[in-house]
């Protein structure tokens, strides 16, 4: 996000990530100030109640202003083309604001047809850019105007970075877990009666613990033992061992399926912790930054008010805040980058962990068919 301001004259511009995954029916943009006044833009992503992007400039302190509050303002709204800029769309009007009207624009701004045309720049890489330009006129009552700060975009980025970190405190993803199982199965001469009672014995073994890998070699023998015995078992587990081991291909595909797509799942977990973790401490940081940028400003006028006494040695001093402010200003920067593609991939490793989710989910419903046949053949040797 930017904005500039030049006394009665600024802009804003909002950069809004994943647009078409907005679920909200509408989205406000972080304030901005003009001229002492703050303003903020509000979009309804799909439409104010018609098929077009609505768009307007919102005052978001109205509630708090003083009774008989006014607001006279000449503003643009733009959408920006980021492929042909010259295909961006701009409207230019006039308002004056107060407590009934906190908000004034365009319902039917672009048609939502336009705005989602995969040959047009609109939403390239799913980002729509807005851009606010605001021309005060007239204030009732007046304000006393701030001069902008060099940290005020550091407030402003870290504020709804600190929103995130604490929804995400807050909702974390709740993981389950389950056990994970393979495949095998093949044919043999006819055994004998010792062998199948040692098939028996080692299929029962099977049977007493949950499915694992490292069985399947075994139960496989087992079952190809059984499956050509001509006694040793009645009819009913004959049947059994016929009904499963038809499907033992389909069962251990079913469990090594789970366990590759619970392994991706809790991959992407992961990383999406580390992205967490990340974007947390970047947080952290920003508010050390802002103590050590309270205390350099408090020092600076210290500074400035013994100038007049010892204006030489202080000057020397003040170069040496001057220095370590530009420094820590620099440090600032390189955070909000790093900072924001923690962010990010945070949202990316969202996206991936629902579809991993997504993923597990479908697999264990193929293991469940398998359940059923796992439990009549454990209901006969066990």
């Amino acid at each position: 996000m930017d904005a500039q301001n030049d006394v009665n004259r600024g802009e804003f511009t909002w950069k809004i990530s994943y647009f078409t995954e907005q679920d909200a029916t509408k989205l406000y943009s972080e304030a901005f100030t003009v001229s002492g006044c703050e303003w903020r833009i509000l979009v309804f992503p799909k439409g104010n109640d018609t098929d077009h992007l609505s768009l307007y400039l919102n005052v978001p302190d109205s509630a708090t202003l003083p009774y008989g509050w006014t607001r006279k303002a000449k503003f643009s709204l733009s959408v920006i083309d980021q492929v042909n800029n010259g295909s961006s769309v701009r409207k230019e009007t006039q308002h004056e604001f107060n407590a009934s009207e906190s908000d004034w624009g365009y319902t039917t701004f672009i048609p939502l047809t336009e705005l989602h045309d995969r040959t047009g720049g609109y939403l390239a890489n799913d980002t729509l850019l807005i851009k606010a330009e605001v021309y005060i006129l007239t204030v009732t009552p007046p304000v006393n105007i701030q001069p902008a700060r060099p940290t005020d975009k550091f407030d402003s980025y870290f504020t709804g970075l600190e929103e995130l970190v604490n929804a995400a405190e807050t909702n974390g993803v709740g993981v389950g877990s389950s056990s994970c199982h393979q495949d095998g199965a093949l044919a043999a001469e006819i055994p004998t009666v010792e062998e199948v009672e040692k098939a028996k014995q080692s299929l029962k073994e099977c049977l007493s613990d949950l499915f694992k890998l490292n069985m399947k070699e075994r139960l496989s023998e087992a079952l190809s033992t059984l499956s050509s015995a001509r006694t040793g078992l009645s009819p009913e587990q004959q049947i059994a061992i016929e009904t499963f081991r038809a499907n033992f291909s389909d069962f251990t595909s079913d469990f090594l399926t789970f366990e590759q797509d619970n392994a991706e799942f809790e991959l992407h977990k992961l990383q999406k912790d580390r992205r967490f973790f990340t974007m947390k401490k970047s947080h952290e940081t920003h508010v050390l930054y802002k103590q050590l940028m309270d205390d350099l400003t408090k020092e600076e006028e210290e500074l400035k008010r013994k100038m007049e006494e010892v204006k030489e040695e202080l000057k020397r001093k003040m170069d040496g805040v001057n220095s370590r402010r530009n420094k820590l200003l620099s440090d600032w920067e390189i955070l909000l980058v790093d900072s924001d593609e923690a962010k990010l991939g945070y949202k990316d490793e969202m996206k991936k962990l629902a579809e991993a989710e997504e993923k597990k989910r479908i697999a264990e419903e193929r293991m469940s068919r398998s359940t059923t046949a796992w439990s009549n053949l454990k209901a006969q040797f066990c």
